[in-house]
């Protein structure tokens, strides 16, 4: 690795749990001989860490969380950017977004982006930022400032409630607009492709390293007294939809013993563990909280059915493809989800898993439903176990990345 590379790599925090998929594909890149630095927006808030963490070699800088907790750093970078010779056009474009945005969030972005855009060393060359909302303004605003490519990552949250006018912006301005995009589902490339005129975007799927988990165990399905052990792994937000899992759970045959065990963290769990209390179910659930990937891998191994009840948020947030039902698939699990979004990318329902409705009495009727048809589940399970190994693997993705990179840098 170079001193100073000449890639900067802009993500919202680091390293964060929820974003293992950020992890991997930084390892990957890193170990295919990009060279770069990260900057993060925020500083890390969670106790554990991913393994993949520790690999990556690529230093860590933090911009300032907040503007106010740093004066003496913010006022110096803004007095070196104000020297920058695309200062004044980066000020115009903020003004701009801030009037038809105007919240401390808007105000922050530029603040780092002054910063970042005075601390950068010389050496870097172009800028690549994961998600297309918050990252990519402080990318935008900073490439401006020092006269750089940028481009980014985009996944779920960002493209779904961002305004269409910044969207827009971003891939469409001749002079400012990002170099090339990248996204993770078709579903997320088509729509960001509508709104393009000039960026490409690239449908480049995460994929799951596989060396990185062990081999799927031969599974026995429970046995008629022992309780199905349903399990998920997701953030307690909206638009995982886990109130309609409580709920459905409630509508379980009285007859079917079941356990749920629920991994990960999230403002909603005080509402989400009341509502069980309220059903009295509370005493079926394990809240297990953030985990690492060695307590997730096991929890998959000792469960008969991992279950993920996406749908769409109030306000239009909803998932990609989340990785985890490829993790749960890499370990012969049978899956029961939604039709949101990219799921149906990777689950034909009736295939490799069960797609429902969100709405609880069609969860309930899946559940029972699987568990009642034990050899169907089983054969779902391998069936997307063999669509994992065969077409949703990390590598082809990070090689078009690297690609792009590539190509950003050396037109520099």
């Amino acid at each position: 690795m170079t001193q100073t590379p000449p890639l900067a790599v802009l993500v919202k925090g680091w390293p964060r749990l929820s974003e293992t998929f950020i992890a991997q594909e930084l390892v990957a890149l890193e170990e295919q001989g990009v060279d770069f630095e990260i900057w993060s927006l925020r500083h890390p808030t969670d106790i554990k860490r991913h393994p993949l963490h520790d690999r990556l070699q690529a230093r860590v800088h933090y911009l300032p969380e907040y503007l106010y907790e740093e004066p003496e750093r913010v006022w110096a970078a803004r007095d070196h950017a104000r020297t920058l010779p695309g200062y004044a056009k980066a000020y115009e474009i903020w003004r701009a977004d801030l009037r038809r945005d105007i919240t401390p969030n808007r105000v922050r972005r530029f603040g780092q982006a002054c910063v970042l855009a005075a601390e950068m060393p010389d050496a870097v060359l172009a800028m690549y930022a994961h998600f297309l909302h918050t990252p990519s303004s402080v990318a935008r605003y900073a490439a401006i400032m020092r006269g750089l490519p940028w481009s980014f990552s985009a996944h779920a949250k960002d493209i779904w409630t961002s305004p269409a006018w910044e969207i827009s912006e971003k891939l469409s301005d001749k002079s400012f607009g990002a170099a090339f995009g990248a996204t993770c589902t078709r579903f997320g490339a088509r729509h960001l492709q509508d709104m393009s005129d000039g960026t490409p975007v690239d449908l480049i799927y995460h994929g799951l390293d596989l060396s990185r988990f062990p081999e799927p165990p031969e599974r026995l399905w429970r046995t008629a007294d022992a309780p199905l052990k349903l399990m998920s792994v997701g953030r307690l937000v909206e638009k995982k939809g886990f109130d309609n899992l409580i709920a459905a759970l409630t509508l379980l045959p009285e007859n079917l013993n079941w356990h749920f065990t629920h991994i990960g963290g999230g403002a909603l769990g005080e509402k989400l563990q009341a509502q069980a209390i309220e059903a009295g179910i509370a005493d079926r659930i394990t809240w297990r909280g953030a985990c690492d990937q060695l307590e997730v891998i096991a929890a998959m191994r000792d469960s008969d059915l991992f279950v993920l009840p996406s749908r769409v948020a109030k306000d239009g947030d909803r998932d990609g493809l989340p990785n985890v039902l490829m993790e749960a698939a890499s370990q012969r699990l049978p899956i029961l989800s939604t039709a949101v979004s990219a799921i149906p990318e990777f689950i034909d329902t009736g295939t490799h898993g069960t797609l429902s409705s969100d709405q609880p009495k069609d969860l309930a009727t899946a559940i029972a439903s699987i568990a009642r048809s034990p050899e169907n589940a089983a054969e779902m399970a391998e069936a997307a176990l063999a669509r994992l190994r065969q077409e949703f693997g990390m590598m082809p993705g990070i090689h078009q990345l690297k690609s792009r990179i590539t190509a950003m840098l050396q037109d520099q």
